[in-house]
């Protein structure tokens, strides 16, 4: 492909990036690249996705934790990404097909996710975590599916800094019941498999995502206080992609299933655009 990579961004720069990246998703409307310079770094594309967050017309609801994509022919990075979930994105698995919107030219893709859901406040400037320290935080597991999506049909391979500054190439959680008894559980005996359109197309367990779901509790931890963003009580985490990370097209259906924990069911339909306008400079 083209290379995009352009000097490292200014802050009004990033500014900039975010508000085409912030138009294109309102607008429905895909984008061939990142619309304006490749950060050199995962810190100048968290510029980019804090300004994207202060534009975007919703709260948050959670986090999504995944992994930084790896160049072509490269292992799978074990370096550790965030982007925001937001409070409309989140929807709860019906007895059917979920519906959920993707960008019709953009990229699109379902993940079978552990979905953490917190109970408690994490203190504010706390940066260090130990596994005992995220778990005491946690109010419950979930089985759940990420709906990632960008209007760059492109992102994962222009890479990390494109993926993170576009809210962590996500556009959505769908959540499904709790898990009982998680504390208990070995993490490789909770399985889980996608199909899609009826072809399985990834299989995987809990301990499929480095060090655990746990593991990207504490970097999440972390991370979000060291942006000044501690996570509060009723904060979702998706944790990470337990079986890959599959694309999907509009009019497609996916099935996420967990085993004797439940499955989830859903299709692709094609996002509409918001009725907002063009944003403010």
């Amino acid at each position: 492909m083209t290379s995009l990579a352009a000097p490292a961004a200014t802050y009004a720069e990033a500014k900039d990036v975010a508000r085409r990246l912030v138009e294109a998703r309102l607008a429905a409307r895909p984008l061939a690249g990142i619309p304006g310079p490749l950060p050199d770094t995962l810190d100048q594309a968290y510029q980019i996705q804090d300004a994207a967050i202060a534009l975007w017309p919703d709260e948050i609801a959670g986090w999504k934790v995944g992994r930084v994509p790896a160049a072509p022919g490269e292992e799978a990075s074990s370096e550790r990404l965030a982007g925001p979930i937001f409070r409309r994105q989140v929807r709860q698995a019906t007895p059917g097909e979920t519906p959920f919107p993707v960008l019709v030219g953009g990229f699109a893709a379902v993940e079978a996710e552990f979905v953490i859901r917190l109970g408690a406040d994490a203190p504010a400037g706390k940066v260090d975590w130990s596994l005992d320290e995220a778990a005491a935080l946690v109010a419950a597991w979930h089985i759940g599916v990420e709906t990632a999506g960008s209007p760059m049909a492109e992102i994962n391979a222009i890479g990390g800094v494109a993926v993170a500054g576009d809210f962590g190439n996500n556009a959505g959680v769908i959540l499904g019941p709790e898990v009982p008894g998680w504390r208990e559980r070995p993490l490789d005996s909770m399985a889980c498999e996608v199909t899609i359109d009826g072809r399985r197309i990834g299989t995987g367990t809990a301990a499929s995502i480095p060090g655990g779901p746990l593991e990207s509790l504490v970097f999440l931890l972390g991370h979000c206080a060291g942006r000044g963003l501690p996570l509060r009580a009723g904060a979702l985490v998706a944790t990470g992609a337990a079986t890959g990370v599959h694309d999907i097209v509009s009019g497609q259906s996916s099935v996420v299933s967990f085993g004797a924990l439940g499955a989830i069911a859903c299709r692709a339909e094609p996002a509409r655009p918001f009725a907002l306008g063009t944003l403010a400079p």
